[in-house]
């Protein structure tokens, strides 16, 4: 990391229900959970941006406010147009969702194992509550994994999809799960994007790479002293920092892995 570089939390968030699909439960929170961070969130002297205005400051177009902070969410569970956004919005705390479109549109194809969805057609919804609005593939595969062709598809059809449903433009993406590599960023900007986030769960910072920007994922587990911690910028590594070797082996054996049985689900 470069000198001087201050923190910025980049929480990342999925289902915020009280009786969640066991395969979500570890990175599930109680909507009362969810209430007492962002009380947390708010009460740190923090100030709640879009990843669209992080993107501004890594691009050099224009500078963070004092102390920022990002929520951002994954795949887009049935909470979140409902009770989660409401809950954001009665605080004034803008967010990001990353939406999985094959996995919110009708006969939709994805990989995401069975859990209640919002529709795409909520995705105005959303907007109106002051989320600001990605992409997250079509079907939630490992990128790193894919051969050019499919990778490009999981990008721009993501891409396409919701700039249809909301009239414009889609600057900013997550990978499933975080899997990326410098090829998937590369097809990352070629697609498009202005962004892309990953997660690593570390602290993301003023220096952060634009097409891996760091997050801090959210587990059942974790408690408001976590949140509060994160808010002082301590608890977690901060980004910008090289893949280790057991990142790059652990990519080696599912890009294996893949070659074999083909496209496997990012969770």
């Amino acid at each position: 990391m470069s000198p001087g570089a201050a923190p910025v939390p980049v929480l990342l968030y999925h289902a915020v229900m009280d009786d969640p699909p066991g395969w979500i439960a570890e990175f599930t929170i109680s909507p009362r959970q969810f209430a007492a961070q962002l009380d947390v969130i708010r009460a740190s002297g923090r100030t709640p941006v879009t990843i669209g205005a992080l993107a501004a400051h890594l691009a050099g177009r224009a500078p963070l406010p004092p102390r920022p902070v990002v929520l951002t969410f994954d795949d887009g569970f049935a909470d979140l147009p409902g009770r989660t956004a409401e809950t954001l919005a009665e605080r004034g705390l803008p967010a990001t969702a990353y939406l999985t479109t094959g996995a919110i549109t009708p006969g939709g194809r994805s990989l995401l194992p069975p859990a209640p969805m919002m529709r795409l057609d909520q995705a105005r919804a959303l907007e109106e509550h002051g989320l600001e609005i990605g992409a997250h593939t079509v079907s939630h595969p490992q990128l790193d994994t894919l051969r050019a062709g499919a990778l490009q598809r999981e990008l721009a059809d993501s891409k396409a999809v919701l700039e249809d449903a909301l009239g414009h433009r889609i600057a900013h993406l997550a990978y499933p799960h975080g899997y990326n590599s410098r090829a998937v960023r590369r097809a990352a900007r070629a697609a498009g994007y202005e962004t892309a986030v990953a997660v690593r769960h570390a602290l993301s910072s003023e220096h952060d790479e634009a097409y891996r920007i760091a997050r801090l994922i959210l587990r059942r587990t974790h408690t408001l002293a976590d949140v509060e911690a994160w808010m002082r910028g301590e608890g977690a590594r901060i980004a910008p920092y090289n893949d280790s070797p057991r990142t790059v082996g652990w990519r080696f054996y599912r890009r294996t892995r893949a070659a074999v049985k083909g496209p496997v689900f990012a969770g």
